[in-house]
Order: structure tokens, then sequence, then C-alpha cells
């Protein structure tokens, strides 16, 4: 897992540092080598919920293990995004991603040409639909493929974040931000097994730790779009209050902490048909800032880092008044 930062960011240093270290400032993607740690980030104003769009190094503090850094790198929208779409195939999400796949089309319009887009569905494991491609035709067709898709098995989000993350490293572009785009209800399965037979054959169940540590070492963000209504609620809400007392013990994953962890939001449809959110959901990740350091002092690889942005005291933004969004911290190598 952890080999996917070290050539993402060998890449990332030795062809793209020189042109971003003179672009703006930078919001939150996640990468790292000894040479230099990636944060993508974004500074949301409370009142409006909208994020500012001129940020500068000044305006930000990092700390790494408490310790204070110095922003090296900043930048906004010049990297190109790795999106992996995520789609919850539960008959309450799967209803909304055939409208979905009817606008996909407009939706995508709103990614760059250099970014690249895998689709993946999923139940009690993950499948991979089409892998990375720029070509928009073919994903627009892949989606459509998983709007017509049923999968058995209770919905394990850790198994899908785990995969999907999986994916990021092993496929995403090295140079790029990494995304999981997810379209859920945000109603998981509780998996008190750690294998799973519900597709005739044996495999791993993941965990939440395992999962948030494999998003964590892929660098990548959350960003879940909610799906939820009251018909949903009418199925889910009994099997919810029966899987309660195994929660605590077995937890089953939540869209919103997982991107709380990334420096991603989990949002709703907010009234919107479903592609316009999405397309949304794209400038918005299109508009976040991408910050770099190079980490002082030497640490054990392995060792997880805790990493802290926020607001500079003298910078021209009022912390009261701003939200700064970014992920919990990154695996050394």
């Amino acid at each position: 897992m952890s080999g996917l930062l070290q050539s993402h960011m060998a890449i990332l240093c030795g062809t793209l540092l020189a042109s971003a270290c003179a672009g703006q400032d930078g919001t939150a993607v996640f990468r790292t080598t000894s040479e230099l740690v990636l944060l993508d980030i974004q500074v949301i104003q409370k009142k409006t919920n909208t994020s500012t769009a001129v940020l500068r190094r000044k305006d930000l503090q990092v700390f790494e293990d408490g310790q204070p850094q110095k922003i090296s790198f900043l930048s906004r929208d010049e990297l190109p995004l790795s999106i992996v779409m995520l789609f919850d195939m539960t008959d309450s999400s799967r209803a909304v991603l055939k409208r979905l796949a009817e606008g996909a089309q407009s939706a995508l319009a709103h990614l760059k040409k250099a970014d690249e887009v895998a689709v993946m569905v999923y139940a009690a494991h993950g499948r991979v639909i089409d892998g990375f491609t720029t070509d928009r035709a073919r994903t627009v067709a892949a989606i459509q493929r998983a709007a017509g898709e049923s999968q058995p098995g209770g919905a394990y989000f850790n198994e899908a974040v785990w995969e999907s993350a999986e994916l990021l490293q092993k496929s995403g572009n090295s140079s790029g931000r990494r995304v999981m785009i997810w379209l859920t209800d945000n109603l998981p399965n509780v998996a008190t097994q750690r294998t799973d037979q519900s597709d005739g054959e044996s495999r791993i169940i993941h965990t939440e730790v395992e999962a948030i540590r494999s998003v964590h070492e892929a660098g990548a963000v959350v960003a879940p779009l909610l799906l939820r209504s009251s018909a949903t609620m009418l199925w889910a809400g009994p099997l919810m209050a029966l899987e309660a007392p195994l929660r605590p013990s077995h937890p089953p994953g939540d869209a919103h902490k997982y991107a709380e962890v990334t420096g991603g939001e989990a949002i709703g449809l907010g009234g919107k048909r479903v592609d316009e959110r999405l397309g949304d959901l794209i400038d918005d990740l299109r508009s976040r800032y991408t910050v770099g350091y190079r980490p002082s002092g030497e640490k054990p690889a392995g060792m997880f880092c805790k990493v802290q942005v926020s607001l500079a005291p003298d910078g021209s933004f009022r912390p009261k008044e701003w939200i700064v969004r970014a992920r919990a911290g990154y695996y050394r190598h």
C-alpha cells in the first residue's frame, strides 16, 4: 500500500514542482516522500459554505505532530484529478444511479481534459466496471452499465473504501490528486465476520481501521454524495436498530467520518438533480488547493504522522469565520 506514495511523490516532485511552486496557494490532496508532503485542502466560509478563491502561503500554518512546518508549495487546480466513482448497489442508491446515468455526460463535462475516471460498484465487495480513462464517452458508458448492475450481499462500506483506495494506489495517476466520489445512502451493513462468501468465494472483509489507513496511504480525498429518503428509512430503520448492538465493536463505516479524516465533505442532493449535484461537486474539487512542505526531523518508516492545517493568526482570514478542511495525517516511508 505505502509504495503508492513513494512512487507518486517521486514523479510529482520531478515533473510538477517547478511549475506548481509558481502557482497560487493550496488545498488538500495527500502524498509523501522524504522530500515533500502534499495536502489537498479547502478553506470554507462558515456563513456561506463557499470556498475562498484567494489563498496565500502566509494565510496558512501547518503542524506535523505538533511541530510547525514551512510551506514550500502552494497551488490551485494545477494537478489533474484521478477519480474513482464509487456506486452503492443498494436499492435506494440504484434508483438515483439510473438518473445519474441519463445526465452523466453533462456532469463529466466539468472535468478537465487530463482528469481520469474509474467506475466501481459495491455491495459486499467492490467490482471495477471500468478502469481509469480520460475518455468521457467510455466513462459515461461505464456509468450506464453500472446503473443496470445488481450485486448480492450487504453494503460493506469499509471494504468498498479499502478497495477504492487500492485501485487509486495501483492504477491512479501518480502525479495527480486522488479522489473518491461516493454515491451512497450512508446506511452500511455491519460485517461481523472477517470473510464473505456471498458471491460464491471466500474473501476478506476489511475493517474501518484498515480502510482508513488505506485511504491515508493512497492520499485520497473522500467526497460522498448522500442519498436518503423517508421511504428508505422505512425498511432501513428496523435493520439499523437490529444491528445497533454490534456497531461499537464492529464499526461499519460512515461517509461523514471518511470525508472528515481525508479533508473532504459529505453533501446531499439539496433539491438538485443528481447529475447537476455531481457537476457542482467536481467544480468544488477542482477549486481546492494543494499545500506542500518538507517535514522536519527523521521518523521511522510506517509511523503515522498527525497533520494539522489551520489559518495563520496574522493572515488575511479571521479563523472564527472560516473552516479549513484537510486530511488528518500520513504514513512515513
